[in-house]
C-alpha cells in the first residue's frame, strides 16, 4: 500500500489528537541507506605513509613489551594518521554518524599487530569502556556457539543474525580481521532518519518510543541492581537526538517478574521501527582490513547471518571497542540509569563489571595505586 496525500500509508488508522508537537529532525545525521551507497566521504583509504605511521606505533609498543590497556595515545603515537583523526570525530558526532577506515594491510600484519591496530586508533578517538561484566576492554567477534534469546546471550558471541541495535558507549568501533565465507553484511541506519519517517507515517507511535521500555541487563546486573533497567528508545535533549535500543533486551525483560507486559501499542512501535530501519538501512560488507565506526546516538547497526569456513584460523573474526568520546552530546539526565554521568564529553557507558572499573581510565589508576 502507497502514502496517501497525509503522508500516512493507506489503510493506517488517523492518529490519535493532541499529540505533543514534533518537528523532523534536521542536519548531516538524517540520511537513508541509498543516498550514503552513493557517497564516499565517510571513507577513509589509508595510504602507504599512514599504514608506515601504524608499523612504527607498533613496533614501538612492542619493543616496550607493553601491556594493551595501559597504552594511550601518547605512547602510541600517530602523527601522521591523526590528522585523519578530528575529521573522522567531527562526522562521527556532527556529520552522518559514521566512518569507515580501509586499507589495512592484513597480509602484511599479524592478528597480534591488528589487535594493536584498533587499540591504537581508539586510543586517539577516545577512552575504552567495559563490554561485559568480565570488565574486557577489548572483544573479540566471533561465533562461539552462542544461543540468542537467553537472559545472558550476546549477539556477538552467535553466527545468527543480529537485529538493529546500538551498544552502551558514544562509538563502536569494529576492526575486520577475518571475513565469513558467507553473510555477515553489516546493516547501518540513522535514527534520526527513522525519527522522522515515523513521525511522517505514524505519529502516535513515535510518541510510543520516547516513553518507557524495560530493558534486560541480560544478567550484567552488579550487586543492588535490578535485572532491567527502564528508558526511553528515543530522547531528544537541547536539541541533540539520542537513542538507545536493542529489541531483544526489551522482549528478554518481559521474563521478569515486576516488568509490565508491553502494550500493544508499544509493539506496534517497535514493530514500525524495525520495518523502517530495514527499509531505510545502508548494507555493506566489511573486508578484511576495514574499521568501522559508529556513533550510537544516531545509528543503529545489525549483521545478516553467517556461513563461517571450517577451518578455526580461517573463521570470521572482528575485533571491537566501545569508546567514550570527548566530543560526545549530553544526554537527557534519564539516561543516567544505562550510562552514568549524562554530560557533554563525560566519560561514561559501559557494563559494570564485578570490581566497579566501567572504563580503562579508572583501571589505569586503579592499577597504579595498586602498584
Amino acid at each position: 500500500m502507497g502514502a496517501n496525500q497525509t503522508g500516512r500509508e493507506e489503510g493506517a488508522p488517523p492518529p490519535p489528537q493532541n499529540l505533543p508537537f514534533r518537528a523532523p529532525l534536521s542536519g548531516p545525521d538524517v540520511w537513508v541507506g541509498s543516498e550514503m551507497a552513493a557517497r564516499s566521504d565517510w571513507i577513509h583509504v589509508l595510504d602507504r605513509a599512514e599504514i608506515e605511521d601504524l608499523e612504527r606505533a607498533i613496533s614501538a609498543v612492542r619493543e616496550a613489551r607493553s601491556d594493551m590497556y595501559s597504552v594511550t595515545a601518547e605512547n602510541f603515537p600517530l602523527p601522521v594518521l591523526s590528522r585523519r583523526f578530528a575529521a573522522i570525530s567531527e562526522a562521527l558526532e556532527r556529520g552522518c554518524g559514521v566512518a569507515n577506515i580501509r586499507g589495512i594491510p592484513t597480509g602484511d600484519f599479524s592478528m597480534e599487530d591488528l589487535r594493536w591496530v584498533l587499540w591504537g586508533i581508539g586510543a586517539h578517538l577516545g577512552t575504552a569502556v567495559s563490554q561485559n561484566k568480565a570488565g574486557e576492554f577489548f572483544a573479540e567477534v566471533r561465533d562461539y556457539g552462542e544461543q540468542l534469546g537467553l537472559p545472558s546471550s550476546r549477539g556477538y558471541r552467535s553466527a545468527s543474525s543480529l537485529r538493529f541495535h546500538t551498544d552502551r558507549c558514544d562509538v563502536v568501533a569494529l576492526l575486520c580481521a577475518r571475513q565469513c565465507k558467507e553473510g555477515g553484511e553489516s546493516k547501518i541506519v540513522s535514527t534520526p532518519a527513522l525519527h522522522n519517517a515515523m513521525l511522517e507515517r505514524r505519529p502516535d507511535l513515535l510518541e510510543e518510543l520516547f516513553g518507557s521500555y524495560h530493558h534486560s541487563r541480560q544478567n550484567e546486573q552488579v550487586p543492588g541492581e535490578l535485572p532491567y533497567y527502564v528508558n526511553p528508545v528515543f530522547g531528544v535533549h537541547e536539541g541533540r537526538f539520542s537513542s538507545q535500543y536493542s529489541r531483544s533486551y526489551v522482549e528478554s525483560a518481559q521474563k521478569f517478574n515486576g516488568t509490565p507486559r508491553l502494550r500493544e501499542e508499544q509493539d506496534e512501535a517497535l514493530d514500525l521501527l524495525a520495518s523502517l530501519a530495514e527499509e531505510l538501512c545502508l548494507q555493506t560488507r566489511m573486508e578484511a582490513g576495514d574499521i568501522q565506526l559508529l556513533n550510537n546516538h544516531v545509528t543503529y547497526h545489525s549483521r545478516t547471518a553467517i556461513v563461517d569456513f571450517d577451518e578455526l584460523e580461517e573463521k570470521r573474526l572482528v575485533y571491537r571497542l566501545w569508546l567514550s568520546t570527548p566530543q560526545s552530546r549530553e544526554l537527557p539526565a534519564s539516561y543516567d540509569v544505562l550510562w552514568g554521568p549524562t554530560g557533554a564529553g563525560a566519560l561514561r557507558g559501559g557494563v559494570t563489571p564485578q570490581n566497579g572499573l566501567r572504563n580503562v581510565a579508572d583501571w589505569r589508576r586503579a592499577a597504579g595505586k595498586a602498584a
